[in-house]
């Protein structure tokens, strides 16, 4: 994808911008009181592609199929004035490789308040639903919660973080939601948007990678026709995966499977530099080189991939200052 020429808004470090997933829950109280016309309030999404657009070409590392996937999937979404099913994407890659990056961007630029808006609903399995002996509690509440805001305002992001520690079984009860039903219980929820973070699918995603790489095929050569049918079976294979016992993906509810891409030594170093920008800093030749020296490869042999992406980038720049 060409770099758009216009500038992105300009963002805080990238810690700070994942840290404000935490505080998402407290702006509930006023603002929830702005919009009360249910399934055709627009509340507070204030959708700027062109500026997501920007920041995925400008910040986001590596992953050609990620960036094109979500803008399409998003363009189309968001210009249908009367979608007839909610826009449901699932991330799935190796850690730190821009996945929950991505959706942070998606809440930015889709909502005025970003994840601070009371219309996007972040879940972690080890912050929400820790006990999977509570998984019958867990079902009502978790539909509770989606219909109770759906009714409120049909314009909400649902972000489900770490699907592979997702209690199974769980997800069933947001099948209703998915489809292409009109109504459910009462409430339209046709403009909805439902993002699944998963790991699961990344080992396979890899091993595409790998071996586009021996093969001396450039990265960018890597199709998605290649990936889908493997990150799908891994899912499906994996009984301890929040989509099993879903029917999620046996009824094909996802509008895409967006395979990220795990990142070679150049994309370490574009996310350092980024990490620099955000900072205020110059590029300083020696900490770029101090992080990259520092970070882990693999396979062993040819060294090709970084153990943790970009993950602990931010960290490390902090100690090589």
């Amino acid at each position: 994808m060409a770099a758009v020429t216009r500038s992105c808004r300009p963002w805080g470090s990238l810690l700070g911008l994942l840290g404000l997933v935490s505080a998402a829950a407290a702006a509930w109280d006023l603002a929830s009181l702005r919009c009360n016309l249910g399934a055709f309030c627009e509340c507070d999404f204030r959708p700027d592609l062109p500026g997501l657009e920007c920041d995925l070409a400008q910040h986001l590392a590596g992953q050609h199929l990620a960036k094109a996937l979500v803008v399409k999937a998003l363009k189309a979404f968001v210009r249908d004035p009367a979608p007839t099913k909610p826009l449901v994407l699932s991330l799935h890659g190796w850690t730190g490789t821009g996945k929950s990056y991505v959706s942070s961007l998606l809440a930015h630029y889709l909502f005025q308040g970003g994840l601070r808006s009371p219309r996007v609903h972040h879940f972690s399995p080890v912050i929400h639903f820790p006990h999977p002996s509570h998984i019958e509690r867990y079902k009502k509440d978790l539909k509770s919660w989606v219909q109770g805001n759906l009714t409120a305002c049909g314009r909400s992001l649902f972000l489900f973080d770490e699907m592979d520690k997702m209690p199974p079984g769980l997800m069933e009860v947001l099948r209703p939601f998915l489809g292409s039903s009109w109504v459910v219980y009462g409430t339209n929820y046709r403009k909805a948007i439902f993002i699944f973070i998963s790991n699961t699918g990344g080992e396979q995603i890899n091993q595409v990678a790998l071996e586009a790489w021996r093969s001396r095929r450039d990265r960018e050569e890597i199709l998605l026709q290649e990936l889908e049918p493997v990150i799908s079976r891994a899912v499906l294979d994996n009984p301890h995966h929040g989509f099993s016992h879903s029917g999620i993906m046996e009824e094909r509810l996802l509008d895409a499977v967006v395979p990220f891409l795990p990142l070679q030594r150049h994309h370490v170093r574009h996310c350092v530099l980024n990490e620099l920008a955000q900072l205020g800093l110059e590029p300083r030749d020696e900490v770029v080189q101090a992080v990259l020296d520092s970070t882990t490869f693999f396979p062993e042999d040819e060294q090709l991939f970084s153990s943790n992406g970009c993950k602990t980038v931010a960290s490390r720049i902090s100690f090589f200052l």
